[in-house]
């Protein structure tokens, strides 16, 4: 089989969706399961989609357009906001998008009288984190604008945190979003479907709580592909934390100096501290690199340690024990490590169910 590689287990990935649907049911909360990290997957959408998400976030368009494609038509949300220049195409394919700018929210009307079809809006509310987001005072006059077209559907209001600045969900920022979901209820005279507190940060907050408040739906994708919440990278109790595997060939194993020679600048990729003298150490070489994978979110096996990488290499240390050339090694990621594996062209991607027992 070629490498390097990413193997994917999808009856890993259903557990981890299967339990996380049902842990939040009890504080009645619906999942939309994010398969940006995938691309698009279709087989991973399906498998969501029978653990009982009730629908799907995509941040690109192309992302909902390889799903519909492959004939899914479960609700698919854009979680990111849509741009000016692709508006037509969020119509025609995702059901609904998340919003902050008004003069989208315009081009979007636009687009859906042209289309004549409907188009959902979850307006998004800036909470702290400083990424997208209305501020609570312009709120009103955003959700005012928004009724005024009658192809636009208010489907009700969202927040994000944790991405930019780490800002940690807790019951003040989720009580705020609450408050502004019953206040824009009472000065419209309508019912917001959707009070989306979050992602898998989130979930610390919310499987602590027996009220949660508005809080009706959480947007969840690397706690359910990795089993673990984003906030300290902790596994999540009886979630698999190894639905995803990286495959990599060795391509040289040689006994070298644990320190360069010679006059030292930067490397391709900035500066690099200069490694404590050793003496010679076995240096194995493997054929992927930062082109293909966030080398600092990757996951060694037990005796293998990480050295560094440039474009194309990653440079370890097995230990004692050469590594063949020829040989797989095969690595965990962490989030970052997957998005940027599943984007590379040159790491396969390989889907399997598996044969053992969730």
């Amino acid at each position: 089989m070629s490498a390097p590689r990413l193997e994917f287990r999808l009856d890993r990935i259903a557990h981890n969706a299967r339990a996380l649907v049902d842990r939040l049911d009890l504080v009645d909360i619906t999942v939309c399961g994010v398969t940006k990290a995938t691309l698009g997957s279709p087989e991973v959408a399906r498998e969501l989609l029978a653990a009982g998400v009730t629908s799907l976030g995509e941040s690109r368009i192309e992302g909902v357009e390889h799903l519909r494609g492959a004939g899914v038509t479960a609700e698919v949300l854009l979680i990111r906001s849509p741009m000016l220049s692709q508006v037509d195409r969020v119509v025609v394919s995702a059901d609904v998008s998340c919003n902050s700018e008004p003069a989208v929210v315009d081009a979007l009307a636009e687009a859906a009288r042209r289309q004549r079809m409907p188009h959902g809006i979850v307006l998004m509310v800036e909470l702290g984190d400083l990424r997208e987001g209305i501020l609570p005072r312009d709120l009103e006059s955003v959700v005012r604008q928004t009724r005024r077209f009658p192809n636009l559907d208010l489907r009700g209001i969202g927040t994000n945190l944790a991405c930019q600045s780490g800002v940690t969900p807790d019951d003040r920022n989720m009580a705020e979003l609450s408050g502004l979901a019953t206040s824009l209820e009472s000065t419209f005279g309508i019912a917001l479907d959707v009070v989306s507190g979050g992602n898998s940060a989130n979930l610390d907050w919310a499987l602590a709580r027996r009220d949660v408040g508005r809080v009706n739906d959480l947007r969840l994708g690397e706690s359910i592909l990795l089993g673990c919440e984003p906030l300290h990278r902790r596994p999540i109790d009886g979630l698999r934390t190894d639905a995803f595997t990286l495959v990599a060939e060795v391509i040289e194993t040689k006994s070298k100096p644990t320190q360069a020679w010679g006059e030292i600048s930067q490397t391709a990729f900035g500066p690099q501290p200069l490694a404590s003298d050793r003496g010679s150490i076995i240096r194995t070489i493997l054929a992927i690199g930062r082109q293909d994978v966030d080398p600092d979110g990757l996951q060694a096996p037990q005796g293998v340690t990480i050295i560094g990488a440039s474009s194309d290499h990653l440079v370890v240390d097995a230990g004692p024990r050469p590594l063949e050339v020829g040989a797989e090694v095969r690595f965990g990621l962490d989030y970052s490590a997957l998005l940027r594996a599943m984007t590379s062209p040159f790491v396969t991607r390989v889907m399997t169910h598996g044969d053992d027992s969730c």
